[in-house]
């Protein structure tokens, strides 16, 4: 069992076909038994994301997007852990765009990932494994020490 925690663009591939889909579809299944931690504003980001991709031209349906962000929602609510971005979130992010080269939100995922991680270590527990599919969020995440994972590597 690993906890992984998923930034927005890792996610959506759980709930809308890209690069990578079946790996997270792998990782995120319950039967797997992982650990499936998520900030609370990838709630919003995906669910922008699902309607983005409505919106284009070949994009998905209304009906796909709709059951795609059913899913989302029931499984945020019943088998993610959603951390919440609180004043230290926020804080540590502030720092983060000091240091690193990041957007707000990415920011506060890197943030929130890098409290769990410090939570679960403290805790005797193994570390996360951060996964996204943005290269420089990525590196981002191992210049703070996280374990890391592309989802776009695999197909």
């Amino acid at each position: 069992m690993t906890d992984y925690y998923l930034d927005s663009s890792a996610t959506v591939k759980r709930y809308a076909q890209e690069t990578g889909t079946a790996w997270v579809v792998s990782i995120t299944d319950p039967t797997a038994e992982n650990s499936i931690l998520i900030s609370e504003i990838t709630v919003a980001e995906v669910a922008a994301a699902l309607a983005a991709k409505h919106r284009v031209p070949r994009g998905i349906s209304r009906p796909e997007r709709d059951r795609a962000l059913s899913l989302f929602l029931r499984e945020c609510r019943d088998r993610f852990m959603l951390l919440k971005v609180d004043r230290r979130v926020i804080d540590l992010a502030v720092e983060l765009t000091q240091r690193l080269p990041l957007r707000g939100y990415d920011a506060v995922q890197l943030a929130t990932a890098r409290l769990a991680n410090q939570d679960l270590m403290a805790s005797g527990l193994p570390p996360l494994v951060f996964v996204s599919a943005d290269n420089d969020l990525i590196a981002a995440a191992q210049t703070e020490g996280l374990n890391t994972e592309n989802a776009n590597l695999y197909p």
